[in-house]
């Protein structure tokens, strides 16, 4: 376990290192320039699409469209929800906790660049993924990195979109999964005294229930359970803030100040430099977000529309609610306490933040939204790796590969810690440089798309696509 720990590490060092972080960064700000900051000008169209699309029935964008238009599996609203099931998660709780932790404040500040410039990445990637989208075996729309690299960039790049599924597919047992469950296991035990074997057999049950039902069981329970944990999470944070209202002038200078300046060792805070603010701001914001990962598209590719632009509008969103929203107002409660220089990590430390400001039951309101949030979060994720598994070996290697996802919730729930995130970091790296390759070369489709559709002209549906040549 050692060599392999070891081993991880080193490979984690350099696909996090200045090269993953320019390529996070760098396409990402090509995109928000080449779309002329149209996901921050647009955001209220956003919402405003998303609120329309909470069910499949014709609303007036959709004027005109026979219900053959409107091919997808899903709602453009549970596609939503479905991909932030796979987003808001431990990387909401746990994440950005162990950001501040490693990085300090400053990496709060990161972690919104990265948003911003990936709200044109995450857009980008769901315009694509209807773009491109096809239809398999079964008559279900798949999408995603791997099918616009197959029939964006042609079949010569069919290798690409293999090394994506790949890393997809073993990424999605770390982000989507053992961590999650792990996660869950350590705060229920520190919480309410579950054992972590327990935690991960009943999180497996329920799990398994949903997950073995495919797309439209995942995205009916996300539809429900991601809007009403993820309201009561922010009203909780917000309770709390409103308790240390006196702190929270102090928590956005301590943001802004040590983004660009280096931070001593203060109580049990081990100090850190500002590149240490960048890179944990960065990797904790993409493992919160996903944008850039190429993992959301797979979700939004099953949305019931035939317009790209329409479906990426909506897309863009997940990345202002998992982080502008949800991370910013847990990094406010971890900055509004003192508990963040005490020398504490991950979950624990935004539990005891809580509960410095409620306590009593401020652990348990931690314990509870991370319980849901990596449930939801392991759904997502179920569906993520199973198409990235679809794409390597066909149809018939779904079952198995939902039946070897379920299984292995419980064993993450009694890992290592370290070990597991580790793991998870590094994957997740490994998958986002198919896409963000894929990104770049096919950035002038998604200007093209997004310029005819907001100047009112018919958007070639990506089923009217000749995948074949």
């Amino acid at each position: 376990m050692e060599i392999l720990t070891n081993l991880l590490g080193a490979i984690n060092g350099v696909v996090w290192g200045p090269i993953m972080l320019v390529l996070l960064l760098g396409v990402g700000i090509y995109l928000q320039i080449g779309l002329k900051l149209m996901p921050v000008r647009k955001l209220g169209v956003g919402f405003k699409l998303m609120w329309k699309g909470r069910d499949s029935k014709p609303s007036k964008a959709d004027a005109g469209q026979t219900s053959a238009d409107k091919d997808g599996e899903i709602s453009p609203f549970d596609a939503l929800m479905t991909a932030l099931s796979a987003t808001i998660g431990t990387g909401n709780i746990a994440g950005v906790a162990t950001a501040i932790a490693l990085g300090g404040p400053g990496a709060v500040f990161w972690m919104w660049i990265t948003a911003l410039v990936g709200m044109a990445t995450k857009f980008s990637e769901a315009v694509l993924a209807v773009r491109y989208r096809e239809t398999d075996s079964t008559g279900y729309h798949v999408g995603g990195p791997m099918f616009y690299i197959k029939n964006g960039l042609g079949k010569k790049w069919l290798w690409l979109g293999g090394l994506f599924s790949f890393f997809g597919a073993v990424a999605a047992f770390g982000i989507g999964n053992t961590v999650q469950s792990n996660s869950v296991a350590d705060a229920m035990e520190s919480t309410f005294g579950v054992p972590h074997w327990l935690t991960g057999v009943v999180i497996m049950v329920l799990a398994g229930a949903v997950i073995l039902g495919g797309i439209k069981r995942i995205a009916k329970v996300a539809g429900k359970l991601v809007p009403i944990m993820g309201i009561a999470y922010v009203i909780a944070g917000l309770l709390v803030l409103i308790v240390n209202a006196s702190q929270i002038g102090e928590a956005f200078g301590l943001i802004f100040y040590y983004a660009f300046n280096p931070m001593a060792a203060a109580g049990g805070f081990a100090g850190a430099a500002v590149m240490a603010a960048i890179r944990f701001g960065v990797a904790r914001g993409i493992f919160s977000n996903e944008a850039g990962l190429g993992s959301a598209p797979i979700a939004h590719a099953a949305a019931q529309t035939k317009n790209p632009v329409r479906q990426g509008l909506i897309a863009m969103l997940g990345t202002f609610i998992d982080t502008i929203i949800v991370c910013t107002i847990t990094a406010l409660v971890i900055l509004t306490s003192t508990v963040w220089t005490e020398g504490e990590a991950g979950a624990s430390l935004t539990a005891l933040s809580f509960d410095a400001a409620l306590p009593g039951f401020g652990n348990q309101i931690v314990a509870v939204a991370l319980a849901v949030f990596a449930f939801t979060t392991i759904l997502g994720w179920s569906f993520y790796g199973e198409k990235c598994c679809q794409f390597l070996f066909g149809t018939r290697s779904i079952m198995l590969y939902r039946v070897l996802f379920v299984l292995a919730i419980p064993l993450g729930a009694v890992a290592q810690l370290g070990f597991i995130w580790l793991m998870a970091d590094t994957f997740n790296a490994m998958m986002a440089i198919p896409n963000l390759i894929a990104l770049a070369l096919l950035s002038p489709v998604v200007f093209k798309l997004t310029r005819d559709y907001f100047a009112g002209k018919d958007v070639l549906p990506g089923e009217a696509l000749d995948h074949d040549k």
